[in-house]
């Protein structure tokens, strides 16, 4: 019992340190590049406001909202792979296709009644987040928000034009990301 608790005791203590912060409040890359910070700030901000006037921004609020994440990431981390256009688009189009075959698989099996609408939502939805995944790991496309986008497929009504819509957004995103991409840092 004492060894059980002397791991216990380890297992908090390391895990305690991984959270503790380093005397700073303010990240120092910020103080080095106040200027660059505000800019890129400032762009993902322009950009989330041409994309939400562009798609009408009440048109599925839910699955928009996963390019605000997708912004963040393009512009904040800029040199990450998960900003470059291949797995923005790439995570983007396997999130939605995962999240359209699961959401025709939920409605196959709510109409059969074997499980409530709830139940088979949260099911087909955590299928699509973990094929999501799958197929962007397999294509080498890794876009977080991408697994997102999955989930709102499933858990949302939608039809081709909120396809369209969300496939707009992350091309715009994508496109003013890389016409800035030579003034971005990271700020990761």
């Amino acid at each position: 019992m004492a060894e059980v608790n002397k791991s216990v005791r380890g297992f908090l203590r390391r895990t305690a340190l991984r959270f503790r912060m380093k005397g700073q409040l303010i990240d120092p890359k910020f103080l080095r590049n106040p200027a660059h910070f505000v800019l890129q700030c400032f762009l993902v901000c322009c950009t989330m406001l041409a994309v939400l006037l562009f798609l009408d921004s009440v048109y599925q609020t839910v699955l928009i909202a996963g390019l605000g994440a997708s912004s963040v990431v393009a512009f904040s981390a800029p040199s990450m792979r998960a900003s470059r256009p291949r797995c923005l688009l790439g995570g983007y189009i396997f999130g939605i296709t995962a999240g359209c075959a699961m959401s025709y698989l939920a409605t196959f099996v709510s109409v059969s009644e074997l499980l409530d609408a709830h139940s088979v939502g949260i099911i087909f939805g955590a299928i699509a987040v973990g094929f999501a995944m799958f197929l962007m790991v397999i294509t080498d496309t890794e876009h977080p928000p991408g697994a997102a986008i999955a989930l709102g497929f499933v858990l949302n009504e939608w039809d081709f034009m909120t396809i369209v819509v969300v496939m707009a957004g992350i091309c715009l995103i994508s496109l003013v990301k890389e016409l800035v991409r030579n003034w971005l840092i990271d700020l990761l």
